[in-house]
């Protein structure tokens, strides 16, 4: 079995851009929860179904669960970002190649953070919204647009990769 490169990637601009806005963006997720927590009232909704309709209800402290879970995936998803030799690949990663494919992959990692931090941020407003008696549910678009948003780049990443191999 060959040994797979391991190499140091530098940031670009916007890379570093992304992990910044990302970072705020996290930032603004525990601010927003934490400044409303008070006036919510005791039960809140919790989980919405594919219409983006409130079909799941609890008590208000479940409102922190989405600022964790969006910490806990975007603080894991950076970590393994710093390794990209251990991720899979639609191609063989050689010496050659490895500069390429670490670099497609780990833009897709940092923008998928980017993503499940606007999203779930998103749901956390719309939550806070809802509960207050402001919105109803999410919308009708949310689904679409989020499977949008998280299976367009893994398209592109797949094609790039792939294209990679054959140059």
């Amino acid at each position: 079995m060959k040994e797979i490169p391991k190499i140091k990637l530098e940031l670009t601009a916007n890379d570093k851009v992304l992990e910044i806005v990302g970072w705020i963006s996290l930032f603004a997720i525990w601010s927003l929860t934490i400044v409303n927590y008070n006036s919510l009232p005791d039960i809140i909704p919790i989980h919405y179904n594919a219409a983006g309709e409130a079909d799941g209800f609890g008590g208000k402290a479940n409102i922190l669960t989405l600022p964790l879970i969006s910490t806990i995936l975007f603080v894991g998803l950076t970590i393994l970002n710093k390794f990209p030799h251990i991720l899979n690949y639609p191609t063989i990663i050689t010496k050659e190649n490895a500069q390429r494919q670490y670099t497609i992959a780990t833009k897709l990692i940092r923008y998928l953070k980017f993503i499940i931090v606007i999203t779930v941020g998103f749901i956390s407003f719309r939550t806070i919204q809802n509960a207050h008696g402001k919105a109803d549910g999410l919308g009708s678009w949310f689904t679409p647009l989020f499977l949008v948003l998280v299976l367009f780049p893994l398209l592109i990443f797949i094609v790039k990769s792939v294209n990679e191999r054959r140059e």
